[in-house]
């Protein structure tokens, strides 16, 4: 396997506390549920139909509001920012 140089720079100075076999095996975990996603999104098609422009704009509504609430526990600081509501 041949990763270009520039790229592992970046990753090495990303992944320099946790380490590069971490990363890299975050990066692996990353894609494979990606791609398991894609199954089940390929497969929801199959059976229910493709997906309307306005089921996609509730979605990315709902991925904005999701995103919103990481924000905002995250910039809510403390150690209760992971915690369910």
């Amino acid at each position: 396997m041949t990763i270009p140089e520039d790229l592992l720079d970046e990753i090495r100075a990303e992944a320099a506390e946790r380490g590069l076999s971490a990363y890299v095996a975050e990066a692996l975990r990353f894609k494979r549920d990606r791609d398991r996603l894609l199954e089940l999104v390929d497969w929801l098609q199959e059976e229910h139909g493709p997906v309307t422009e306005d089921e996609r704009a509730a979605a990315f509504a709902e991925l904005e509001d999701l995103d919103a609430e990481h924000e905002r526990r995250s910039t809510a600081g403390g150690h209760n920012a992971g915690e369910a509501a």
